[in-house]
């Protein structure tokens, strides 16, 4: 449920610029150099040599005649032509968007797009071609089987049938045995246990720390081994996110901890991954709260995007310290203490960035499992925070007594929170839609809590309109509303004299 595509300065300070390969002169980009505009000359020479060949022949090829007959044939079409000519270049149009839309929704992908990455740019001198160091057979056969695996691994994550993926991944390992992205694929779609998926991670680990190694190498040789070390320093940060869960899940907790901490450390740029929401939940889970303190102080920072985990985190914090002792009549005759203050403020600011996790954790709606991606500030956030620290709350006693004492107080300070905000921007009015479509059919998606109005003013509202019906009908139809007053005053008598 993450992504990133970001190089900190923690991965470039540690790389070093490459040495050159034994057997090679360092005049050798000189000459790659000098190559490079002997072939951009000859290509200029070819193309002046052209015109001067068809400024020569334009006697024997009757240029002029010819084009002038051209120019008397053109202004002689009629306007049916053109229609017919755009009617034809329509209809052939239309045909091929059917065929792309069709091939589209069988594989997943553009079948002109499919072609002219397969096999127009290779014949067009892609960039690829660069990746591989001069004179280096090895290093040719390694660019490759790379180039291959990424060939084979792009149309695999495009497929949208899961044994289709599974065959393409194990397609790449034949390639290539070190192929991380292959063995990462496999973990998430083909292990059924966590014990597999761990091991499969453990491979891609392996495999991952070998090419990033091999890309810090050559890193500065060009901009595309730059733009490879950043694609494999993402994978190599995802591989390793991914076994600290599996450890955290296999109930190795502190281990989980070291990695995503080791993780921070060497990575700190990377904060889109959303690591430190994790090592929150460890944290929480160890009950090591004044190391939780302690990450919150670097991430809950107001230049930093935030989320549900780390503002109810900080607000379960605060709860904790008061939360024992709170007594709604108590507080009520003695007024709040300044910590109980805090900690209420602390679930106002949460409540108002993502108001639906409130009825996940005091269990008002049913929990279902999180979906694979989420949006922040939408319900599928609301599920998937609730889905993993629901115990957190349980275990410090009466967290969700205070939680469900003053969540709702949140609203009565934002009166109108679609156009403005208390201390986020205006809740965003999207998110249903979004939600809509992340979150299974069967679920009843949570929407931002409309501000209900008093029952004083229905009954007021009420009572005038009905005055208002009454005297228009009055007004109108005197002598059959006198019948109606007369028999309603019977009635209303008679009902009164029998009790």
């Amino acid at each position: 449920m993450a992504d990133g595509d970001g190089l900190g300065e923690a991965a470039t300070a540690t790389a070093s610029p490459p040495a050159p390969a034994p057997g090679l002169s360092p005049s050798l980009g000189w000459r790659e150099r000098l190559r490079a505009g002997l072939a951009g000359t000859g290509a200029s020479l070819w193309f002046v040599a052209g015109l001067g060949l068809l400024y020569a022949l334009r006697v024997p090829l009757r240029l002029c005649e010819n084009l002038a007959a051209v120019t008397v044939f053109l202004n002689s079409l009629t306007p049916k032509f053109y229609v017919a000519l755009t009617g034809t270049s329509s209809l052939i149009s239309g045909l091929i968007f059917i065929f792309e839309w069709w091939y589209f929704h069988k594989h997943g992908t553009s079948f002109i797009e499919q072609v002219s990455v397969s096999h127009l740019r290779p014949l067009m001198g892609g960039t690829e071609s660069s990746i591989s160091e001069p004179g280096s057979s090895s290093s040719n056969r390694e660019s490759e089987t790379s180039r291959q695996n990424l060939s084979v691994m792009q149309k695999a994550w495009r497929e949208r049938n899961p044994p289709a993926r599974i065959k393409a991944a194990y397609q790449a390992l034949e390639l290539n045995n070190d192929c991380a992205t292959a063995y990462v694929l496999l973990a998430e779609e083909e292990a059924t246990t966590i014990v597999d998926a761990e091991r499969l991670f453990k491979q891609a680990l392996k495999a991952g720390e070998t090419i990033y190694r091999r890309s810090q190498q050559c890193q500065h040789q060009s901009p595309q081994h730059e733009a490879q070390l950043r694609r494999d320093t993402n994978v190599l940060v995802y591989i390793k996110r991914r076994l600290a869960m599996c450890a955290r899940k296999l109930g190795r907790i502190r281990e989980a901890v070291k990695i995503m901490r080791d993780l921070m450390k060497e990575f700190p740029p990377l904060t889109m991954l959303n690591i430190h929401e994790n090592l929150l939940e460890s944290l929480l889970e160890l009950q090591a709260y004044a190391d939780v303190q302690a990450v919150l102080a670097k991430y809950d920072d107001i230049s930093l995007p935030k989320s549900a985990a780390i503002c109810y985190t900080a607000a379960l914090l605060k709860t904790r310290t008061v939360s024992d002792k709170f007594s709604p009549e108590t507080a009520s005759r003695r007024g709040l203490s300044t910590a109980e203050i805090n900690a209420v403020e602390a679930i106002h600011r949460a409540v108002e960035f993502n108001p639906h996790v409130p009825k996940y954790l005091l269990e008002m709606k049913s929990l279902i499992l999180p979906p694979e991606h989420i949006l922040k500030r939408g319900d599928s956030e609301a599920i998937a925070y609730a889905f993993f620290h629901l115990q957190h709350w349980k275990r410090i006693e009466g967290a969700l007594n205070l939680l469900q004492c003053t969540w709702e107080g949140t609203f009565r300070m934002i009166p109108y929170p679609l156009e403005k905000g208390h201390l986020f921007y205006p809740y965003p009015s999207c998110t249903e839609t979004a939600d809509r479509e992340l979150l299974p059919t069967f679920h009843h998606v949570s929407v931002y809590p409309k501000k209900e109005l008093p029952f004083f003013i229905h009954f007021t509202a009420g009572l005038c309109s009905s005055t208002a019906v009454i005297a228009l009908l009055t007004h109108q139809f005197p002598e059959i509303m006198g019948v109606f007053a007369k028999a309603v005053s019977m009635i209303s008598r008679t009902c009164v004299e029998y009790l």
